[in-house]
C-alpha cells in the first residue's frame, strides 16, 4: 500500500525500492571492501617484502584492519538505508550524516576509479553516488501544500486585523 500521501509518478513511488537498492548495493560494497582489503593483506603476508622501507606485518595488518573499518563503515551506511526502507521515513541525525559521507565518499572513490583503473569502475561508483542521493533527496520533507494558509495568517495574506503581513506591527508609544 502506497499510503495518502503517494502520487502517480511522483517522487513517493520510488523511494522506497530506491532505499532497497541502496541497502543492497552497501552492504555488497562492504563486504566486497572488507573481503579484498583481507584478501590483500594476506597477499601482503605471504610475498613477505617491504615497501620503502615498511614492515610486511604492519602492512598485513594494516589493510586487515582497513577493510574491517571500511566494511563496518559501509555496513552502518546499508543499516541505515534499510531502515530508511523498513520505516518508509526520511533519515535523521547521524543516518543522514552517514548517508552524505558515503555519498561524498563515492564522489572521490569515483574520481580516483577514473584516474586508476577506468570507466568501468567510475561509472558504478558514480550509480552508487546517484542512488544515494536519489534517496536523500526523495526522502527531502516536502513544502507547505499551495492551499494552505500562511503561518500565523488567514488564507488571503493578511493578519486578520486588515494589515499586511510585510507591515511590521506597531510598537507602544508610537503615534
Amino acid at each position: 500500500m502506497l499510503g495518502s500521501q503517494s502520487k502517480v509518478g511522483g517522487p513517493v513511488v520510488v523511494r522506497r525500492p530506491v532505499a532497497w537498492i541502496v541497502a543492497v548495493v552497501l552492504f555488497v560494497e562492504a563486504l566486497g571492501v572488507a573481503a579484498l582489503n583481507w584478501f590483500l593483506g594476506i597477499v601482503v603476508d605471504r610475498q613477505d617484502m617491504s615497501l620503502a622501507g615498511l614492515d610486511p606485518d604492519t602492512m598485513s595488518t594494516s589493510s586487515k584492519i582497513g577493510g574491517i573499518v571500511f566494511g563496518l563503515y559501509f555496513g552502518f551506511c546499508g543499516l541505515v538505508a534499510l531502515l530508511v526502507a523498513l520505516r518508509d521515513r526520511a533519515p535523521v541525525g547521524l543516518g543522514r550524516i552517514l548517508l552524505i559521507s558515503a555519498a561524498v565518499v563515492h564522489g572521490l572513490l569515483g574520481a580516483f576509479a577514473w584516474g586508476l583503473m577506468g570507466w568501468p569502475q567510475f561509472l558504478f561508483m558514480v550509480l552508487v553516488l546517484g542512488l544515494i542521493v536519489l534517496l536523500l533527496m526523495t526522502y527531502d520533507s516536502p513544502g507547505a501544500p499551495a492551499d494552505a494558509p500562511p503561518a500565523g495568517g488567514t488564507p488571503n495574506g493578511t493578519r486578520g486585523d486588515g494589515g499586511s503581513p510585510i507591515t511590521p506591527s506597531p510598537t507602544p508609544g508610537t503615534p
